[in-house]
């Protein structure tokens, strides 16, 4: 009996079409965490790209927030900045719908580089 639960549950990680996987990368942080759990088994180079595109997204947030901590100078760049990525994230999301691996503006070459082991 165990064999068949185990037999469902690998077969509900493979409903996940790639074009899915790469969408839920770019919904939230948690999003990002599931939709490399469910890449982590077969690996698919359309969804490894966009997940390696949110990441980069997530980390470019966090440096903003950090940013964003230093009074007034901070704050504007922090703001500006978060425009920025707001735009980036709408190109890379529409991307994944689009079944395109077009990097985001900008950066998306650069996170290809240095995630380019995930």
């Amino acid at each position: 009996m165990e064999n068949s639960n185990t037999h469902q549950s690998n077969e509900a990680k493979s409903t996940f079409d790639p074009k899915t996987i790469a969408i839920i990368a770019y919904l939230t942080i948690i999003g990002l965490v599931v939709a490399f759990v469910l890449n982590n088994d077969k690996k698919d180079e359309f969804a490894a790209f966009h997940i390696k595109q949110s990441l980069g997204l997530v980390i470019l947030s966090l440096g903003l927030f950090i940013i964003g901590m230093i009074p007034i100078l901070g704050w504007i760049l922090s703001f500006l900045g978060s425009i920025f990525l707001l735009y980036l994230w709408i190109m890379g999301l529409i991307n994944a719908i689009n079944h395109k691996t077009k990097p985001v503006p900008m950066l998306g070459h650069q996170f290809e580089k240095w995630f380019a082991n995930i």
